[in-house]
C-alpha cells in the first residue's frame, strides 16, 4: 500500500496520516482542537506536536472552548509549567485569544464550520500532486483565511499555519497521487 513520505515508519504519525490527516472536518470542537494543535506547531514538527496531542487535550480541558475562553492568570501559569505541551506564552495566550474570538464567529456565523470552509467554497479542493516536494507552503486561500482570521483578532493565523490547517481539517487533499488516501478521499462526498 503507497501512502504519502512524510510519516515515514513512526506508527503514530503512519495511524494519524491514514485516519485523520486531509478528512474533511464540520465539528466546531474539532475544528478547534486543529487549530490548537498547528498554531502550537509554528516552528516546530509535526511529530513533536503529535506526540503531545494527548497532553495537549487534557491541558486544554478537552477542548471545551468556552472554558479556555474564561481561562485566568492562574490557569495560564498552571500551562506554563505543564511539561507535557508547548510552554510557549505566547502561544499559550493565543490559543485563549483564539477560543473568545472562536465564539464570536460562531455566535455570528451560526458555527465556526459555516465561517472557515467559505475559504474553498464549502467543498474540499483536490490537489493532485506527485509528491510531497510540489506541495506549497501557503495558497491564496490560505492567504485570505489568514488575513480574515487576523482581522477577527486571532493570532497564530499566519498563511503556512492556515494552509497546515486546511491539509490537516480536510479544507485541501494534499495527499500524493500515489498515497491510497487521496484517490480514497476524492471519492468521498462530504
Amino acid at each position: 500500500m503507497n501512502r504519502c513520505a512524510w510519516p515515514g515508519n513512526d506508527e503514530l504519525m503512519i495511524a494519524y496520516h491514514d485516519k485523520e490527516w486531509g478528512v474533511p472536518l464540520y465539528d466546531d470542537k474539532k475544528i478547534f482542537e486543529f487549530m490548537v494543535l498547528d498554531s502550537m506547531q509554528a516552528g516546530l514538527s509535526w511529530k513533536t506536536i503529535l506526540y503531545k496531542r494527548e497532553n495537549f487535550r487534557k491541558a486544554f480541558d478537552n477542548y471545551d472552548i468556552k472554558k479556555i475562553a474564561g481561562y485566568d492568570e492562574k490557569k495560564i501559569n498552571s500551562l506554563l509549567s505543564d511539561a507535557g505541551i508547548i510552554r510557549n506564552k505566547l502561544k499559550i495566550n493565543a490559543v485563549i485569544i483564539n477560543a473568545r474570538k472562536f465564539l464570536e464567529i460562531q455566535k455570528e456565523h451560526g458555527s465556526f464550520s459555516k465561517y472557515i470552509w467559505q475559504f474553498t467554497n464549502h467543498n474540499p479542493i483536490m490537489n493532485n500532486f506527485k509528491s510531497m516536494s510540489e506541495l506549497p507552503a501557503k495558497t491564496r486561500e490560505a492567504e485570505a483565511m489568514s488575513k480574515s482570521l487576523l482581522k477577527q483578532g486571532f493570532k497564530f493565523v499566519g498563511p503556512t499555519i492556515c494552509y497546515a490547517f486546511m491539509q490537516a481539517s480536510g479544507m485541501v487533499n494534499d495527499h500524493t497521487k500515489d498515497c491510497f488516501r487521496h484517490s480514497e478521499l476524492q471519492r468521498k462526498t462530504y
